[in-house]
C-alpha cells in the first residue's frame, strides 16, 4: 500500500512539474515579442500620423483663411525654433518665408528647449492680428537682440495654431 501511495505521489509530482515547466515557455514567448520602436515623441493628446497635410496643403488652408476664422487640421511642418525659456511655443516652417506660430492648449505640454527636425501637429489653425508688445515678447524670448526687438513697430498678420497634441520625429 505504501508503494502504491508512493507511485501515485512521484507520478503527480512528475506531471505537475511537466505542466509548470510548459506554463513557464508560454509565460516567456509574449516577453520575447520585441515592440516596435515608436518614431516619434508625443506630447499633449495621443494623436497619429495618418491623414496628415503637407506644407503645401496648410499653406493653402491659411490662404483661404481670415482674421477669426479657425479650421481643424493636422499637419506635418519642420521646426525653425523653440521658445528658449521653457518650450512653451514653436514656429514651424512654411516655405515661401512663411512661419506658423505654434501654442499648445491650455498650456497642458510644452516642447523640449532643444526640439528640431520634423513634426506633426493637431488641433485649431487661424489667422490673428499679433500686437507690437506680443511681437516684442517674442522676440525677447527667441533670444532677439535689442537693435532687432527695437525695429518691431507694427502689429502682423500672424498665422498661429493651438495644438492639443505634437509628435516630435525622433
Amino acid at each position: 500500500m505504501k508503494k502504491i501511495v508512493f507511485l501515485i505521489f512521484a507520478a503527480a509530482t512528475i506531471i505537475a512539474c511537466k505542466d509548470a515547466k510548459t506554463n513557464e515557455k508560454t509565460a516567456e514567448k509574449p516577453q520575447e515579442t520585441k515592440t516596435p520602436q515608436l518614431a516619434y515623441a508625443s506630447f499633449g493628446e495621443k494623436i497619429d500620423a495618418k491623414d496628415v497635410l503637407t506644407t503645401a496643403q496648410i499653406n493653402e488652408k491659411y490662404n483661404s483663411l481670415k482674421v477669426g476664422d479657425t479650421v481643424n487640421v493636422k499637419f506635418t511642418s519642420n521646426i525653425n525654433s523653440v521658445c528658449s525659456k521653457k518650450g512653451c511655443w514653436m514656429r514651424l516652417d512654411l516655405g515661401e518665408e512663411k512661419e506658423v506660430m505654434v501654442k499648445f492648449k491650455d498650456y497642458g505640454f510644452f516642447m523640449p528647449l532643444d526640439a528640431k527636425g520634423e513634426v506633426i501637429v493637431n488641433g485649431k489653425a487661424f489667422v490673428q492680428e499679433t500686437s507690437v508688445d506680443e511681437l516684442k515678447h517674442y522676440a525677447e524670448d527667441a533670444g532677439k537682440s535689442a537693435e532687432e526687438i527695437a525695429k518691431i513697430t507694427a502689429p502682423k498678420k500672424t498665422l498661429s495654431f493651438v495644438a492639443d497634441g505634437v509628435l516630435l520625429k525622433k
